[in-house]
């Protein structure tokens, strides 16, 4: 069962920041930092890390989500520094359960009142990229997706399908020049599915959410794409 922190029933309110956790079907408790802006309810995107990253290399782009009125949840997935074979569902993969974790912080999110439970997106980074795209293709409450340096195959968390079963919803590409194969992937992904593929090319930022303190605009490329995609 979620644990549900006591949320005020004021339209507005001051922005706060809050840690909370909530539980994935299989019983694990997951940790996230929710950014709540001062109005609400309001739309929402759940943010997914790299490996072996925490929810603060989010902590700039939150502050500027919560600026145009988007909630953040930022995710702390669990311990997955040394994979677990026996986590691995039919893809094979030993990261699957961590698409169980992206699921729980959707529903998390939708069931908080100030929260707009139709307008919920997805931002993920490297392994939290595909994580994001698996979990999104199963759910289509999920509007939105932003996916940085996303890969084909992440150890055995697959592309291609995910994002054509994610269909018409709009998803964003982010990769920088000198990073081959996320770059090569992303150009693949605008292919894949029926609905708006944005691609959009950095020079020197890196992979994943490093690509966020070398890129300054990136963040706010983020915001405007969902302000596009989830209002």
């Amino acid at each position: 069962m979620a644990v549900l922190l006591a949320a005020p029933c004021a339209a507005a309110r001051a922005a706060e920041t809050q840690t909370v956790t909530f539980a994935a079907r299989d019983g694990v408790q997951v940790s996230a930092v929710l950014h709540l802006p001062e109005k609400t309810p309001a739309p929402a995107v759940v943010f997914l890390n790299m490996l072996g990253r925490t929810h603060r290399d989010w902590d700039d782009a939150a502050a500027k989500f919560v600026e145009a009125g988007i909630a953040v949840l930022a995710v702390d997935f669990r311990p997955s520094a040394l994979p677990d074979p026996a986590a691995a569902d039919a893809t094979g993969s030993p990261y699957a359960a961590l698409v169980m974790d992206a699921e729980a912080a959707r529903a998390y999110l939708a069931a908080r009142p100030d929260i707009n439970p139709g307008r919920i997106g997805m931002a993920g980074a490297s392994l939290g990229a595909n994580v994001a795209v698996l979990a999104a293709s199963n759910d289509p409450s999920v509007r939105s997706l932003a996916l940085l340096s996303v890969s084909l195959d992440y150890r055995g968390l697959k592309l291609e399908q995910a994002l054509k079963k994610f269909a018409s919803r709009p998803a964003l590409l982010v990769a920088s020049s000198e990073d081959p194969f996320a770059l090569r992937t992303a150009r693949q992904a605008v292919t894949m599915g029926d609905g708006a593929r944005e691609l959009r090319v950095l020079s020197g930022a890196g992979h994943g959410t490093v690509m966020l303190a070398r890129e300054p605009d990136l963040a706010t490329a983020l915001v405007d794409w969902f302000l596009r995609t989830l209002l």
